[in-house]
């Protein structure tokens, strides 16, 4: 039996899981989660993996939150270097894969099951040029690019292009964060920190009521409580905030699309969009996104949805890691760089 190695290397968390074959798709058969800030390394994380479940891979990929160059990653969001060399040694296999983990992520979306998206914009389905944008931690974006004949993934930095304010409110948004960290990257605003950082200016300029609770709970957590306060509205900064939040999410979300004419859909994944589903389906993730001005028709047709499984980049990995296959008529047929044939 084949055993596929993958790894999923975020800056809250790392998942690594052991792929058997099958035959739509690699199926999972271990996972286990890592919480990131807690180990030195990724690779005291891929030792005490391998310990615990005694297993010898045939092959091994892990997506990482960050750009890949040359087999080695400085992550973005972690004091971490991990190179595919030493990665080999520790696994004892010829070739190991370094991938970016949005590119992971675009590589599975077209094996993903219905059950596994919600549909924000049906749109006009087309086989065409796929876009992925993840907020969490920070802010990941890719494509899957399609030439006609297969799809090609592309790894992109986008999340620390500059931010583009849509509104008067944004333009101050921007004006605040400037004087706080200089350059505004849309993954300052557009991450679970930029969440407590619109919150936070909010507070300095809104004759409103703090939330207490956000004010008490540490840092890592803040996200996650001016989410839950906003849609059990128990405070109108919270509201507000993730009112802003998901528009920019929207709006960010076009500008891939535009940039990629991903006629084949943009699709919404990472950690936060699962977890606001409630709030990004109120139809301010869509008014922001369609509101390109000339182009509003064409974005109106581009299918939208946010994805379910919190363990797409995993899955895309495993993909990653397969050897070619030469049957043409097999789902998945690849050649490095990395080919998906439908």
């Amino acid at each position: 039996m084949t055993l596929i190695l993958a790894g999923d290397i975020g800056g809250t968390k790392v998942t690594l899981g052991v792929f058997g074959l099958d035959v739509k798709r690699p199926r999972l058969r271990i996972a286990e989660g890592y919480a990131s800030k807690d180990f030195p390394d990724f690779e005291s994380i891929l030792v005490r993996f391998l310990s615990d479940h005694a297993i010898r891979p045939d092959c091994a990929c892990f997506a990482v939150a960050g750009p890949v160059l040359a087999g080695k990653c400085h992550t973005t969001n972690l004091p971490w270097v991990i190179e595919e060399k030493r990665l080999c040694n520790i696994l004892g296999l010829d070739k190991v894969w370094l991938i970016n983990d949005l590119a992971a992520t675009a590589l599975a979306v077209p094996l993903l099951k219905s059950s596994e998206l919600v549909t924000l914009n049906k749109g006009i389905r087309r086989k065409g040029t796929i876009g992925v944008i993840a907020a969490g931690t920070g802010l990941g974006e890719a494509l899957l690019f399609w030439d006609g004949d297969s799809y090609h993934p592309i790894s992109t930095e986008g999340g620390h292009a500059g931010f583009a304010p849509t509104n008067l409110l944004e333009a101050e948004l921007w004006r605040h964060v400037r004087k706080e960290r200089g350059h505004v990257s849309v993954e300052r605003l557009l991450s679970g920190p930029g969440l407590v950082r619109i919150y936070e200016f909010l507070r300095a300029n809104e004759q409103e009521p703090e939330a207490a609770e956000a004010e008490q709970t540490p840092d890592n957590e803040k996200p996650a409580v001016i989410a839950e306060l906003a849609m059990k509205g128990k405070n109108t900064l919270c509201k507000k905030a993730l009112d802003i939040f998901v528009s920019i999410y929207g709006a960010e979300a076009g500008n891939l699309a535009l940039r990629g004419m991903t006629t084949g859909g943009i699709y919404l994944a990472g950690g936060i969009a699962p977890k606001i589903l409630k709030w990004i389906e109120k139809g301010r993730v869509m008014k922001a996104f369609s509101d390109k001005g000339r182009f509003s028709d064409l974005l109106s047709q581009i299918p939208v949805k946010v994805i379910l499984n919190k363990e797409t980049a995993l899955l895309g990995a495993a993909i990653y890691s397969l050897p070619p296959i030469p049957d043409p008529r097999t789902p998945l047929c690849f050649d490095k760089p990395q080919e998906l044939c439908y």
